[in-house]
């Protein structure tokens, strides 16, 4: 792992690959750009690297031995230095679901291998000119939510229903939290896209139901009867009031 102070003014990016050419090619092209590269083989490298210190940009392989680029991506957005990286997850895989699985575990985006480096920099370039904005619970500030067995602690960015704690990802956490906030308010598809994807331009509404489907699977006692989240049909989805408080 290469570590290093990087010069007053440079870019930081942690680049997260387990195969030392690509990772290699990865950091030169990146060194190009004038941006400072922090190198990680594995994902407890990566973790615990991405807690010594702030980022400008993560590059991220999906597909790492034993921690993946999943669970890295998870563990980087419930940090407090690191939360609102931008991060570009790499994959060897193709599939639809895959790609959507990456950016709801919090990637802004995502390459397949193999690419071209002048993609790579153009995505890393893209990516750097977004605004830094933290998504609805991510930053702590909100209160934390009591609705009936289920307890929601921003600042931990924690959810327990009936005293077990629920493994949320981080987008998972952030639409729960905010249906939470608003009981009895209809969210759109398109507004819950608006408010916590933000300008992700790969997440489509169809992965809206994907994720309320899987949030549901993990608070619910039953998913054909929900008692938390509920269905508005051709509309969208809202926290059943009677939770509210």
């Amino acid at each position: 792992m290469v570590t290093g102070e990087p010069a007053a003014g440079r870019r930081r990016a942690l680049v997260v690959e387990d195969e030392p050419h690509i990772r290699e090619l990865v950091s030169l092209h990146l060194g190009l750009e004038g941006i400072e590269v922090t190198e990680a083989a594995t994902g407890e490298d990566a973790i615990r690297t991405s807690e010594e210190g702030a980022f400008d940009i993560v590059i991220l392989d999906l597909m790492l031995p034993r921690v993946d680029g999943m669970a890295v991506c998870r563990a980087i957005r419930r940090q407090r230095v690191n939360h609102d990286v931008p991060i570009l997850m790499l994959t060897a895989r193709r599939e639809e679901s895959d790609k959507v699985l990456g950016l709801e575990s919090g990637a802004d985006d995502y390459l397949t291998k193999p690419f071209g480096v002048r993609e790579l920099v153009a995505r890393v370039r893209a990516l750097l000119r977004r605004p830094r904005l933290p998504s609805p619970a991510i930053d702590g500030h909100g209160p934390p939510i009591a609705a009936g067995a289920l307890r929601l602690d921003p600042a931990r960015r924690q959810a327990v229903v009936s005293g077990a704690v629920v493994d949320l990802t981080p987008h998972e956490f952030d639409v729960l939290y905010l249906l939470a906030s608003h009981p009895g308010i209809v969210f759109t598809r398109e507004r819950l896209l608006e408010q916590v994807w933000t300008t992700d331009v790969h997440v489509t509404e169809r992965s809206v139901d994907t994720l309320i489907k899987r949030i549901r699977q993990k608070i619910e006692a039953d998913t054909r009867d929900p008692q938390f989240i509920l269905t508005v049909w051709g509309t969208g989805y809202k926290f059943a009031e009677d939770h509210g408080g």
